[in-house]
């Protein structure tokens, strides 16, 4: 049955599961200890839920397994480096670049649930499954881990020798007892430090020890107020999100790209140019991210990280000249990143 269970996944489009039990036990020390430092920011909501993070049972009454499932994003060609080199270009983290990815993988992982049960036709009544992708309080890396689809490398993302770190992950909490997985993954970053040295604001403070509040995903996404001074020319041309740490990963050297035709890039988010999505509307912006992860970061936060953007690229004055255009468009605090910009530009 399980090996069934496992095809089902596949077909489905996932790259690999596994089944492993709700004991996360080990990771508790970790996970108070770094949000006691204050690592995570304006992230209020992982102190919150903190006991359902480590204790799924919680989360999800008589849960005693958990399928855990990764399904490759990166779409092919997209060229990331090249686009960093370029600072007129707007660098969006490659997640991001195709279909809102939380309503794909729960659709299969619903699909998959049902499957399961279908396999499962003796469970009277049918078993219960509850499915999460980055929407819930799950600890998705380290139930990731505990199940075999890879290691916590030093830039605390899961890494696979084959796969690398550019997939999703997702979760079907359980009360099926299915036979679990006992395959542990060899930590293989050794001494390479990569990830820790590129990270253009140091965030990665040591090894699988992350300061949220210093990483450009987190100031770009999902900080709200403004951007401190001291990172901004860190920045450069990332306006949502930020990959150095993948790039750089010799592991993501040969990693495969995405076959689903859902994280393909759509509307040329690969490389589009800072001052166009600039001059967008609040009306054009969600017409524009409709469907996409993007969409949740709003307007405001959009024309503040690009008006740092533009503050970083090669000037000019056609990027004067936009940045002066959005001045009163939005609000005060967007405002100050675009006398910022314009500083930058005008002073060099």
């Amino acid at each position: 049955m399980k090996a069934r269970i496992l095809a089902h996944g596949a077909a489905l489009g996932f790259d690999k599961l596994a089944v492993t039990d709700t004991d996360l036990s080990t990771e508790e020390p970790h996970v108070r200890a770094w949000l006691a430092e204050g690592f995570a920011g304006q992230m209020s909501y992982l102190q919150r839920h903190v006991d359902k993070r480590l204790q799924p049972a919680l989360l999800a009454p008589e849960t005693c397994r958990i399928i855990t499932a990764r399904m490759q994003y990166l779409p092919a060609d997209t060229q990331p480096l090249e686009v960093l080199e370029h600072s007129d270009q707007a660098y969006i983290s490659r997640y991001a670049l195709g279909r809102e990815y939380h309503k794909v993988l729960r659709r299969r992982l619903a699909k998959l649930a049902q499957q399961i049960n279908t396999t499962l036709t003796a469970a009277q009544p049918p078993f219960s499954f509850r499915a999460f992708t980055d929407s819930a309080p799950v600890l998705e890396k380290a139930i990731g881990e505990k199940g075999g689809l890879g290691w916590i490398g030093k830039h605390t993302l899961l890494l696979d020798k084959g796969a690398g770190s550019w997939f999703f992950l997702g979760e079907i909490y359980t009360n099926a007892p299915l036979p679990v997985d006992e395959a542990a993954v060899e930590d293989a970053c050794g001494k390479c430090s990569a990830c820790m040295t590129v990270c253009p604001t140091q965030a990665i403070v040591a090894p699988k020890r992350l300061d949220a509040r210093r990483c450009i995903s987190y100031l770009t996404i999902e900080n709200r107020d403004e951007i401190p001074v001291e990172f901004r020319k860190a920045i450069g041309n990332r306006v949502y999100g930020c990959d150095d740490c993948q790039l750089f990963c010799p592991w993501n050297r040969d990693a495969p790209s995405t076959r689903e035709p859902d994280f393909a890039v759509r509307y040329g988010l690969d490389k589009p140019r800072l001052v166009t999505l600039f001059a967008m509307s609040e009306a054009e912006f969600l017409k524009f991210t409709e469907g996409s992860a993007m969409r949740r970061i709003g307007y405001a936060q959009w024309q503040r990280n690009l008006a740092v953007g533009l503050g970083n690229s090669g000037g000019g004055a056609e990027a004067i000249a936009a940045l002066k255009r959005g001045l009163g468009r939005v609000d005060a605090m967007v405002d100050e990143h675009i006398h910022w910009a314009l500083n930058q530009l005008t002073s060099s």
